[in-house]
């Protein structure tokens, strides 16, 4: 079976999808909005929702140019799938937290706690972090290096990971008339000591019933690839094209295998962002209409942004000039120079193509139409599913539930119901035993 994420993004993924018609006022800061969106992806039994995030404003600290944006507005993730786990009971529950400045037992602690609040529902999405900005607001005047960063995600994951197994599953026995709550010999600490930290334990939080939350990853450089393989049990990229898609997939499930896992126990689901009209044409013009929102400031400095060179000098109606290679987003750069030189773009159309969605695949179409392309990818051996954006909520979203979902579930290849009620069961992955149980 295809699975499906429900990338949830503000007002929608587009960078102009606040000035679009029918959106919400205030749509980035609403419960509602977000209770709406939430809602609508368990009626379409996505499997996961899934919210990024950074500790700063992304896209560079030009506050004249981010003054056409919502880009300085955004919800602590946390705090909202918390919410969210209270008004739905089968759609995961997916959020970003940075292994460069927080520390993991904070970060081993609040994920526990969602897993539990909504009964084995939750994910980790493990990042390093790359927007400037973030290292200025946890006192440092840059990032560190790529490489450093790398290493300490790794032991970042590995402390993660074995708090979440500080209780094994059957350690509470709750005995009240003997007055114990639980089995000292089944609660542990880690006493974990390394290069980049010392972590006693125990976690404060047991088990939850999908064993520990899922981990997702999205890197896409060399030293994400292998992180990813090593760690990671979804992967979200940026990918453009089958090819370039199949390539990736192929290599991810070699350094899987390689790293002593089964290459069906991580999944890889490119983002995909659909735009659905009931001919190819009446969707190209739906998409056409919200890029010309895209003020000229914008789409440059996203650009410029995402390549990593400053391209506010150079003629919007040009060529894309040469761009060295960058220290971060290196993966979503080669994946848009690659469309730029495959497909002749000028800036201007580039940016028009690529920065109000991330980079990430449009694809303009019928109901049908996208789901042919869904299906070719996965039965290309491309994908085991998608990370699904919407230019705009809820209106996008509410159109590929109720017009694309139904085709695939027609065709044999999405759930009609939810397999199970944790988010493990319904990914088809196993429940990763305790290191702890294992031992004895």
């Amino acid at each position: 079976m295809m699975k499906l994420g429900l990338f949830m993004h503000s007002a929608g993924h587009h960078i102009a999808a606040w000035r679009a018609p029918g959106v919400a006022d205030s749509a980035t800061l609403s419960l509602q909005h977000h209770v709406e969106i939430a809602q609508a992806g368990e009626r379409g039994r996505f499997d996961f929702l899934f919210t990024a995030d950074t500790n700063a404003i992304f896209y560079g600290d030009d506050l004249q140019k981010l003054r056409r944006t919502t880009e300085t507005l955004r919800l602590e993730p946390i705090t909202l799938l918390s919410a969210l786990a209270a008004v739905t009971n089968h759609i995961g529950l997916i959020c970003t937290a940075t292994t460069t400045y927080l520390d993991p037992f904070h970060v081993g602690r609040q994920f526990a706690s969602l897993d539990h609040l909504s009964h084995g529902r939750a994910g980790w999405n493990l990042v390093t972090s790359s927007a400037p900005a973030e290292a200025a607001n946890f006192s440092h005047d840059a990032h560190p290096d790529y490489a450093y960063r790398y290493a300490r995600a790794a032991e970042f994951a590995d402390v993660v990971m074995g708090l979440w197994d500080s209780w094994e599953d059957d350690a509470v026995i709750d005995n009240r008339e003997d007055g114990i709550f639980y089995d000292p010999d089944k609660l542990h600490r880690l006493d974990h000591r390394g290069e980049h930290f010392s972590v006693r334990g125990p976690l404060t939080i047991h088990r939850s019933p999908q064993g520990r939350p899922v981990i997702v990853q999205a890197g896409q450089s060399e030293e994400g690839r292998t992180l990813a393989a090593q760690t990671a049990e979804v992967i979200f990229t940026v990918q453009q094209n089958l090819d370039d898609a199949r390539t990736f997939y192929t290599d991810i499930k070699a350094r899987a295998a390689a790293a002593g896992r089964a290459p069906d126990e991580i999944l890889v689901m490119p983002g995909l962002l659909p735009v659905i009209g009931k001919t190819r044409r009446e969707a190209e013009e739906k998409l056409a209409e919200i890029n010309a929102l895209i003020h000229p400031d914008v789409g440059i400095d996203r650009l410029s942004n995402i390549l990593g060179v400053d391209l506010s000098d150079y003629p919007l109606d040009g060529p894309l000039p040469k761009i060295p290679p960058g220290k971060e987003q290196q993966g979503r750069q080669k994946v848009v120079i690659d469309l730029a030189r495959r497909t002749d773009m000028t800036i201007s159309q580039l940016y028009m193509a690529v920065t109000g969605v991330r980079g990430h695949r449009v694809l303009c179409g019928t109901a049908a139409e996208i789901a042919d392309s869904m299906e070719e990818w996965v039965d290309g051996g491309a994908a085991d599913g998608f990370n699904i954006m919407s230019l705009t909520y809820p209106s996008e979203l509410d159109e590929f539930v109720d017009q694309v979902i139904p085709v695939l579930q027609q065709r044999g290849l999405y759930r009609t119901e939810y397999e199970g009620r944790t988010l493990r069961e319904n990914l088809g992955l196993p429940v990763p035993g305790n290191r702890w149980t294992e031992a004895r």
